[in-house]
């Protein structure tokens, strides 16, 4: 049977700014966050994974970030807090009283899950999936936080193909809010080796095999207790794209 997706939810977070998330499945819950500039749509939903997943006997809730997709994007700086998103994300799992969970998320929907833990989420998830994520990523945001800084400072300024225009282009097509998105870089919050450390969960380390835009996906995996490495096709923006990233999902989450 093919899970049809939910229509599209919202709720109130802590400071009053609206979360939508997207369900599809039934069963045991696992909590995916999606990537910067993108959406649950976009990374979870277009090319398969979900359903996936769902197909794999799983309730797959789908929250779009403050400053993305369906939720609000409010262009006030205070509403974007150091690790807003990782308690969006908390308020969330209490506002749907998840106690059986799993959690996960691509990119920056790696490093919020990743804040979540470091900030002690109760009950925490039973599963964890770091999908497009190195241990650089999760220790030290200045890299990215700067890289995306000058991409937004400077749109339609880029050589057509580049890599930065092919960002660009990503963006348009997320129809992302590039004020919004700005404000979003100032919740970034490094986690410490300790608080990495401490993860004891069952983790997924899943990346596309030329993906180091987070740096590196193997050394997060080897500093982990309990980490399953994954390689499918791609680089960072492409293999989300790719069957293999669904199939890896499914067969870890799998209940």
């Amino acid at each position: 049977m093919t899970a049809s997706i939910t229509s599209i939810h919202h709720f109130t977070s802590f400071d009053g700014t609206k979360i939508a998330w997207t369900e599809v499945g039934e069963g045991s819950p696992v909590v995916l966050i999606h990537g910067y500039m993108s959406d649950a749509h976009t990374n979870w939903v277009r090319y398969g994974h979900a359903a996936k997943i769902a197909a794999a006997g799983r309730r797959v809730i789908m929250p779009d970030l403050r400053g993305h997709g369906h939720s609000d994007r409010p262009h006030d700086p205070a509403a974007y807090p150091a690790d807003a998103l990782a308690m969006d994300g908390e308020a969330l799992i209490a506002h749907l009283g998840l106690t059986d969970y799993d959690l996960g998320g691509y990119s920056l929907g790696a490093r919020t899950a990743m804040r979540m833990l470091a900030r002690g989420i109760v009950p925490a998830p039973k599963r964890v999936v770091f999908a497009g994520m190195g241990l650089e990523g999760l220790l030290d945001t200045h890299r990215r936080a700067g890289h995306f800084r000058d991409i937004l400072d400077n749109l339609g300024s880029y050589e057509r193909g580049s890599p930065k225009w092919m960002v660009e282009a990503f963006l348009k097509t997320t129809k992302g809010d590039p004020v919004a998105l700005r404000h979003v870089i100032d919740t970034f919050v490094d986690s410490s080796r300790e608080q990495v450390l401490a993860v004891e969960q069952p983790v997924l380390v899943l990346a596309g095999e030329e993906d180091d835009d987070n740096g590196s996906h193997a050394e997060l995996a080897a500093m982990l207790a309990n980490a399953t490495l994954v390689e499918v096709p791609g680089g960072h923006m492409s293999s989300v794209t790719k069957p293999e990233m669904g199939d890896a999902l499914a067969a870890f989450l799998r209940d």
